[in-house]
């Protein structure tokens, strides 16, 4: 039984207040409650049951079916919920909070902001904790991402032309402003493509699809974008990269291209150039 993990464990005893479990090895003084508010509505002694364990309040361990945002070992983007004299508490999806004590902080946490952390089952106590202390974690030594595969990232720190990003909870990587077309925040987690591993791995990212697969991409969403909007939207090839940006989340350049694949299409015409007024044919 793995403390911070998923185990599957087989149900020994039915009691009023849960289910005890255990796993083959572990003695009855070993067994973990799986309260009745979380035991399924069908089962009997002897069945397996997949459940988290970790402990509560009291520093028992304990069953859950909730899903957690993060495992032990793992790397995921929490938010803080609350702030006390010992340290943070941050919501990972179960019951209870994940404290994150100030000696685990990277810097000085704040209520209601995301932050990427790992957990760890502390040696002494037995208890979940989390830190925010994690690059040891991360490592572009072996590269296990390829260019133009679809990744998660954490933005994880402001530099002077973009961000360092954690991609896939195990590597470094860069989202440079100019492939930024909508707002981020530091410490959420995006969805993103690899654009480049250089000689050294060095991993660049974008937050849109590049090439003709993220041409369609963006036909789809200019698609979306004039249904929602009657037919017409108030933008064309040659307005601002600024004003194209804010309404369609997309860069210039994808518009125009997107734009171009709907003319081909037949799908839209040019009203008024004067006011860059694009309407589909009906």
């Amino acid at each position: 039984m793995i403390i911070g993990k998923y185990n599957t464990l087989i149900i020994r005893r039915v009691t009023p207040n849960g289910l005890y479990l255990s796993d083959d090895a572990s003695s009855e003084s070993a067994q973990v409650l799986l309260p009745k508010k979380y035991q399924p509505e069908e089962f009997q002694e002897g069945d397996s049951i997949k459940v988290f364990v970790y402990t509560d309040s009291e520093d028992r361990k304990v069953a859950t079916t909730e899903t957690p945002k993060l495992e032990v070992g793992e790397i995921a983007s929490l938010k803080v919920v609350d702030i006390t004299k010992f340290g943070a508490f941050m919501d990972w999806g179960l019951q209870k909070d994940l404290f994150v004590p100030f000696c685990n902080q990277l810097t000085r946490m704040q209520k209601g902001v995301s932050y990427p952390v790992s957990a760890y089952a502390d040696e002494v106590s037995g208890r979940i904790v989390g830190t925010s202390k994690i690059s040891h974690m991360i490592s572009n030594s072996t590269i296990s991402v390829a260019e133009q595969e679809q990744v998660t990232i954490i933005i994880a720190r402001r530099l002077e032309r973009g961000y360092r990003v954690i991609i896939n909870s195990k590597h470094w990587g860069m989202l440079y402003d100019n492939q930024i077309y909508t707002p981020i925040s530091l410490g959420e987690t995006y969805s993103a493509w690899v654009t480049k591993i250089t000689d050294d791995n060095r991993i660049d990212v974008a937050l849109q699809q590049q090439g003709y697969s993220g041409t369609l991409v963006a036909v789809d969403a200019l698609k979306k974008l004039f249904d929602e909007n009657n037919g017409f939207i108030s933008i064309g090839d040659k307005s601002p990269s600024e004003i194209i940006q804010a309404q369609t989340g997309l860069s210039k350049k994808t518009f125009k291209r997107a734009l171009g694949v709907l003319f081909k299409e037949g799908f839209v015409e040019p009203s008024d150039y004067s006011s860059k007024q694009i309407k589909p044919f009906i």
